[in-house]
């Protein structure tokens, strides 16, 4: 098979800056839509955000009612409630998103399964689930990030855990992606440090992920009906990458320092809008798959900043946690865009020895300077986790395709053992 020579860009509308949320009446009304649904969480309920945009929607003429109901790393079960809300109070005619991943993610849900039958295991991505496409159209979805990180305003996937399998998975299709990304850094403010960090760390690896992630062209050509949303790293995705990464070294400290730092905000939700854009066209690869059964399988960590009521390990902590390894591992694939992003992230870090080791350095020391736990032991595993944890990784091969340099399951194996401990 001759190799692709084709990427593709997507991207949703975006309005970006300060008081942009109080915009979103005016740009739902120029859909069309008459009653709206706005979700979010209980927590961010509490900030008064989402019902300032219930004011703001129904001054525009708008019916507008919130479902609070959302679940922090959303499970089938969570989901599941939100959209049996929804078709128990709809139809609605739009639906709009405020808070961080979770929340989007479940809005993302929610639309496709109140424009279009069937149940959320019919969708969930293979093996899992059964993979079925949408067949109807979805409603306008407005989302409103709280947390600067997740980069779900921007992409085709919702993720969630199953409880029943103890394992992290999505749904992933192009008519998922939000209508409409309205990113206002005034409503990042109320974020907890440790919320800050765990997310500011998934900014993080969004972008070094698409950045190092195999090229488009090493792909095997595939017919336009065949092509997937995250198509590799490519020149468009690189851009947006860094200066992602670029903005991030300086706001994401300063942010989880000081969160009133108002430029901070505004610097680091800029990044996390950047490397949305990136990494939701070219993918993310080996941290972002290791991810899954990290937080799939959590047993008892709290992490602060997060609901105390149930065990938790957010998803942007998950993701940083084999990261320094994971890239360690794929440096060979990509010598030259490693280096790059070691250098972007940390100018003022010594350079090692070992090139190899440049990035890990890199990223070790912002994660102890942040208070990102030292490696998936401070979270609750050991060795003896190790099979378990690559189970769940290896169902994640959507991820692991992008990856630059193909992995084993001892590879793997390797990657966790190494960061049972960081530094």
């Amino acid at each position: 098979m001759p190799n692709e020579t084709v990427f593709t860009y997507g991207a949703p509308a975006l309005k970006y800056g300060n008081g942009a949320s109080e915009e979103i009446g005016y740009d739902l009304k120029q859909t069309g839509a008459n009653r709206v649904l706005v979700l979010t969480d209980p927590g961010i309920a509490a900030t008064g955000w989402p019902q300032r945009i219930v004011t703001g929607l129904e001054s525009y003429g708008l019916h507008a009612e919130v479902f609070d109901g959302v679940h922090v790393e959303p499970t089938d079960v969570s989901m599941s409630k939100a959209v049996e809300y929804a078709r128990g109070t709809g139809p609605w005619d739009a639906f709009v998103a405020v808070g961080g991943g979770s929340t989007i993610d479940t809005a993302k849900a929610v639309n496709l399964l109140t424009s279009n039958d069937g149940e959320l295991m019919d969708y969930i991505n293979p093996p899992v689930g059964g993979g079925r496409a949408p067949s109807a159209p979805l409603k306008p979805l407005v989302a409103v990030p709280t947390t600067t990180g997740t980069g779900s305003e921007s992409t085709t996937v919702c993720v969630l855990d199953v409880l029943s399998l103890r394992v992290k998975t999505g749904i992933s299709h192009l008519k998922l992606r939000p209508t409409l990304a309205v990113v206002d850094p005034q409503l990042t403010i109320t974020q907890p440090a440790g919320v800050t960090a765990a997310s500011g760390m998934d900014i993080l690896c969004h972008a070094a992920e698409s950045y190092t992630a195999k090229e488009y062209t090493q792909f095997e050509r595939k017919k336009p009906e065949q092509r997937v949303p995250y198509c590799g790293a490519n020149p468009v995705a690189d851009m947006f990458a860094e200066r992602a990464l670029t903005l991030l070294r300086d706001a994401l400290p300063a942010a989880v320092a000081n969160g009133d730092d108002l430029r901070a905000r505004e610097n680091l939700s800029l990044a996390a809008t950047f490397a949305g854009m990136g990494f939701g066209n070219a993918g993310v690869h080996i941290p972002h798959a290791n991810a899954y059964p990290i937080a799939g399988q959590v047993r008892d960590f709290v992490p602060d900043g997060y609901p105390p009521e149930e065990p938790l390990v957010p998803h942007g902590m998950a993701v940083s946690l084999t990261a320094p390894e994971a890239f360690r591992f794929t440096f060979e694939a990509a010598p030259e865009r490693h280096l790059r992003v070691a250098r972007l992230l940390g100018p003022d870090v010594e350079r090692p020895n070992d090139d190899a080791d440049y990035l890990p350095t890199v990223l070790r020391s912002l994660m102890s300077r942040i208070g990102i736990p030292n490696g998936i032991g401070a979270v609750g595993y050991s060795e003896s986790d190790v099979d378990s944890l690559v189970e769940g990784t290896v169902k994640q091969q959507r991820l692991l395709a992008t990856a630059p340099r193909a992995t084993t399951e001892d590879d793997l194996a390797g990657i966790f053992r190494r960061s049972v401990s960081l530094w």
